[in-house]
C-alpha cells in the first residue's frame, strides 16, 4: 500500500519537513510505503487531495508570529468535506542563503511572504538597501543563487544543505520561538481526537448572534481555544468564523453543544477531530538533509 502526501514544494520547504514528520509517524506502526509529492502552491496541494490524486495533504495554517495562513483557511472551508486528521507544530528556523561575500553585495532578497515577514526586523537592520521580492515558497528561488551573487534567499538551513548552498547568516528570524501549525488533511472523519475545528457562518443583522453561538460551549464548560474570522467574499462586513474547541466528537456534551450551535448558525462545518503529533517522540525536528535525493 502506498500513501501519497501532497505538500508545498519544492524540496527543502518547511511544509516538506512537516510532511516528513507525518511520514515518520505513519511508518512507526505500519509497513506502508509513503510517497511525498511536492506542489507549487498550497492550493495545488489541497486540490490534489480533493481530486483523489493523493491520500493526504499537509498545509500550514497558523504561524506564531504572523498568524493564520488565509489561503489555507479559505480553501479548507471551500473544499469541505476535506477533514483534518492530525496537526503538527513545527519549529521554524530561517537562514540567509547567498553567494555574496558581504551584505553590501546583496541587492535583492526573495522568499515566501511569510518568511520575509518573520525576518522583517533583521532585514531592516542588516539589509535596508535590498529589495524584497515574494516567491511561491522558501526554496523556489534557490536554483537562481549560483548565477547571481547579488541575490539572497531566506529558507530553512536544511534547504541549504539539500541544495549544497552557502549559509551566509543562520538564525535571522525576529523571534527565536517561531513555530508553525500544520494540518494533515484527508477525506475520512475521525472521532478520536482532543481538538475539534469548526467553521460557520451566521444569519445577517441579528444582534448578539455570535455571542449566542459561543455560549453553547461556555455553558457546558467546553474550552474554546481559538476563534478568528474570514470574509465570506459575498458582501463587505460578512464573515465566517473558524473555531477550535477542546474535546472529542463522541463526548455527549460536545454533541449537545454542536446540535444547539446548528440552531444559531447559517452554515456549520465540522472540519476535523484530531490530535497533535508529538515531535519529541519522533526525535525532535527532522534532521537536515545532506544529499540531493528527494
Amino acid at each position: 500500500m502506498t500513501i501519497k502526501i501532497a505538500h508545498l514544494g519544492p524540496a527543502g520547504t518547511n511544509a516538506e519537513a512537516a510532511a516528513q514528520t507525518y511520514q515518520e509517524w505513519l511508518q512507526r506502526d505500519s509497513e506502508a510505503t509513503v510517497e511525498l509529492l511536492p506542489c507549487q502552491s498550497i492550493a495545488q496541494s489541497l486540490y490534489a487531495l480533493a481530486h483523489d490524486e493523493v491520500d493526504r495533504a499537509v498545509i500550514p495554517v497558523e504561524n506564531s508570529i504572523q498568524g493564520s495562513v488565509a489561503i489555507s483557511l479559505d480553501l479548507v472551508w471551500e473544499l469541505h468535506p476535506l477533514s483534518i486528521c492530525q496537526q503538527i507544530i513545527l519549529p521554524i528556523h530561517h537562514a540567509l542563503i547567498s553567494f555574496a561575500q558581504d551584505f553590501s553585495e546583496i541587492k535583492e532578497v526573495r522568499s515566501h511572504p511569510q518568511a520575509l515577514a518573520q525576518c522583517q526586523r533583521w532585514l531592516e537592520k542588516h539589509l535596508p538597501h535590498a529589495a524584497l521580492r515574494e516567491a511561491n515558497s522558501t526554496t523556489a528561488v534557490l536554483s537562481n543563487l549560483k548565477d547571481n551573487p547579488h541575490l539572497g534567499a531566506i529558507a530553512a538551513p536544511r534547504a541549504a544543505h539539500l541544495y549544497h548552498l552557502p549559509i551566509m547568516v543562520d538564525a535571522i528570524g525576529d523571534f527565536p520561538q517561531n513555530c508553525t501549525r500544520f494540518w494533515v488533511l484527508g477525506k475520512e472523519i475521525q472521532t478520536a481526537g482532543d481538538v475539534i475545528s469548526l467553521a460557520f457562518t451566521l444569519p445577517a443583522k441579528i444582534p448578539g448572534v455570535l455571542v449566542s453561538a459561543l455560549e453553547v460551549f461556555a455553558r457546558r464548560k467546553i474550552n474554546l481555544s481559538r476563534i478568528e474570522s474570514r470574509p465570506t467574499k459575498r458582501s463587505l462586513g460578512e464573515y465566517l468564523f473558524f473555531v477550535d474547541i477542546d474535546g472529542c466528537l463522541t463526548n455527549p456534551d460536545v454533541q449537545a453543544a454542536l446540535m444547539e450551535l446548528q440552531t444559531h448558525t447559517e452554515i456549520l462545518k465540522i472540519l476535523g477531530n484530531y490530535r497533535t503529533i508529538p515531535l519529541v517522540s519522533l526525535g525532535a525536528t527532522p534532521a537536515p538533509v545532506t544529499d540531493s535525493s528527494s
